[in-house]
């Protein structure tokens, strides 16, 4: 994948994701992450990722950010940024799940922060094969 230029709004997200991911909950694996999004209307949502003992309850930073967005009457997400500030070895992108709700929402650009170095996606190519089921009324 290329990676695309950022410009000032893809940073500012970038930093607030990285901010965020200090708030995760996650006592059992220690693995905070956190997001940013930017709707079409110009408004941010961020969340992070919150634990439960009973792992499969655990709630994704993005999908965190992608529900208060929908909450609040967003229906477009322009860039979408996730942050987790523990990795080590490799750049942390969405879940599979995860991508699937964002594409839900027509995201454009995803933005990958590893190490405080932040890169930017174009959405396709980080879910090529999303799921755009048509149903029949």
């Amino acid at each position: 994948m290329k990676a695309k230029r950022m410009n000032e709004t893809d940073k500012k997200l970038a930093q607030l994701a990285q901010e965020i991911a200090e708030s995760a909950y996650a006592p059992y694996s220690n693995f905070r992450v956190g997001a940013a999004l930017i709707t079409a209307s110009g408004n941010i949502y961020t969340g992070c990722n919150i634990e439960n003992a009973s792992y499969p309850a655990t709630v994704c930073a993005e999908d965190v950010a992608v529900f208060k967005a929908i909450s609040e009457g967003e229906t477009k997400i322009e860039t979408l940024a996730v942050a987790c500030i523990d990795a080590d070895e490799e750049p942390i992108f969405p879940c599979g799940v995860s991508r699937q709700r964002m594409s839900e929402f027509g995201t454009e650009d995803v933005i990958v922060i590893h190490k405080g170095e932040a890169k930017k996606y174009k959405f396709e190519e980080v879910l090529p094969f999303d799921n755009k089921i048509k149903f029949k009324n």
